[in-house]
């Protein structure tokens, strides 16, 4: 029990019990000795008195709130701007938008019938919503009318998410890569980026496709075969029929799989087996063809436009292409429908990105490098990465643009110790063309061959062979196969 502070010392509850369990002599309030019955039970009662008052001044204390009225009128609204504070991202992204050019994304707007929201507040209201993590439209609608800084950055306007996902998917589709490259220019007037460096890397973007239905390169080129076969076993039928005739049908293409070429084909078997009076079987067989083969052929056909060179493609996302993710918490790496998004980055700021179908990186670093400087007319001095874009052409193509490459090669960083015959390990005599094995015997050129890249570009490389292997006792460290010699192929990097 708290202590009153406006009492006297001798009544407070305290010093009267410690009074009382002492045995004093003299009552603190002249009650007499408290060794007599009597004035025992007076202070008693007294004691129980000052302990209910205590307790009845204890909740008579008030309790004060702050002021509370919803409908408190304001004689001067506040404004939006003194809600957002004054290094707030959302006055970044106001401040970057409004310095960059949009007149690609006006030119895009007709003239006539309602008003549109302006393009720039539709941007900045995409742009603050991704660095966020909004990206439903829906979402955003909501955000324009729940949260202040969207307000604040939109003027108050409030877009609804048909007009934000019609402005996104059809009017800043085209003109996004010049957005971003206008972006990356002010980081250059800024001094924050000099484009004079490229550190380059890749991740994989998983697609929203089903992940199930897929098409493959070697299904599809099986299927074409199956194709020609069928073709090819009804034609010899005619062939023997007409060897009894002694007559020499001309045989159709039968390389060619596509309706147009399948159909002259099934023709030109009818036409053919009519001369010969085939039997009841071979007549159906015949027509099964003529009915199900164009078909299977146009299937073929859009399968093939849909693969567009590559080895896999998604049914429900055509660009996408099934690439292994990384592995998950349970060591289990899936194949799935995904983009690869090359990005470049100069002091932690990103200056480009190209979005490729190819799952290895590659074949992506001329494209890449290529886009950058297309965009910004400057050449870098340097291209850093890793040893997934390690390749003759890569480094022959760094070379031709003077650009200097700090590009690991494959297996720079395997970790595997190397064997006494690792390529390292043999011995280049550049007068005399040749090359000595870690055994000591020398390999002499052999001849060049021509490799042809997943580009499509020539490759030149040469072999160098040597007949020592026969006798030689490092032979089962050095070579498992069963031939007399040992060749070796070496580049131009």
């Amino acid at each position: 029990m708290k202590k009153p502070d406006n009492w006297p010392m001798s009544l407070r509850p305290s010093r009267v019990s410690n009074r009382l369990k002492r045995g004093c002599l003299k009552s603190p309030l002249g009650f007499g000795d408290f060794r007599s019955r009597e004035c025992c039970l007076n202070f008693v009662e007294l004691h129980t008195w000052v302990i209910i008052l205590s307790m009845i001044h204890e909740k008579r204390k008030k309790v004060v709130f702050k002021h509370y009225d919803q409908n408190q009128p304001m004689l001067l609204p506040p404004s939006l701007d003194d809600l957002v504070p004054a290094n707030h991202p959302v006055r970044v992204v106001n401040e970057v938008i409004e310095r960059i050019d949009i007149g690609v994304l006006e030119l895009g707007y007709k003239g006539g019938g309602a008003s549109s929201y302006h393009p720039r507040l539709l941007l900045k209201v995409l742009v603050y919503a991704y660095l966020r993590n909004i990206y439903s439209s829906r979402k955003i609608e909501q955000a324009l009318q729940e949260n202040v800084h969207f307000m604040w950055l939109a003027g108050n306007a409030r877009p609804d998410h048909n007009t934000l996902a019609d402005f996104r998917s059809k009017r800043l589709k085209d003109h996004l890569e010049k957005i971003f490259s206008q972006v990356v220019l002010l980081l250059v007037e800024e001094g924050a980026v000099s484009l004079r460096e490229v550190i380059l890397d890749g991740t994989k973007i998983e697609a929203n496709a089903n992940r199930y239905t897929f098409v493959w390169a070697k299904t599809v080129e099986r299927n074409k075969q199956r194709i020609r076969e069928q073709l090819r076993d009804v034609w010899k039928y005619v062939e023997r029929a007409s060897a009894e005739e002694e007559q020499a049908p001309n045989e159709p293409d039968f390389e060619a799989v596509d309706p147009e070429a399948v159909t002259r084909a099934v023709r030109a078997i009818d036409e053919e087996l009519l001369k010969a009076e085939p039997d009841a079987k071979t007549r159906q067989r015949v027509r099964k063809l003529r009915r199900e083969l164009p078909g299977r052929a146009a299937k073929v056909e859009a399968q093939e436009r849909m693969l567009d060179g590559r080895r896999s493609s998604s049914k429900t996302d055509h660009d996408a292409t099934f690439m292994r993710m990384k592995e998950d918490h349970l060591g289990n790496g899936q194949l799935r429908p995904a983009y690869n998004v090359q990005l470049a980055t100069e002091g932690h700021f990103l200056t480009g990105y190209t979005l490729t179908q190819s799952a290895g990186d590659t074949t992506a670093l001329p494209e890449h490098v290529g886009k950058m400087i297309e965009t910004y007319g400057t050449e870098p001095e340097s291209v850093t990465a890793d040893a997934g874009y390690g390749s003759e052409e890569n480094y022959a193509y760094l070379e031709k643009r003077a650009i200097k490459a700090f590009v690991k090669f494959p297996g720079f960083d395997s970790g595997k110790p190397k064997g006494k015959f690792a390529a390292d390990n043999f011995q280049y005599d550049a007068e005399t063309d040749t090359y000595r094995c870690p055994a000591g015997h020398v390999m002499e050129f052999s001849e060049d061959r021509v490799k042809t890249t997943q580009n499509g570009r020539k490759q030149n490389v040469k072999i160098y062979r040597t007949e020592a292997c026969g006798g030689c006792p490092m032979r089962a460290e050095c070579s498992k196969g069963e031939g007399d010699g040992r060749s070796s192929a070496t580049k131009k990097f």
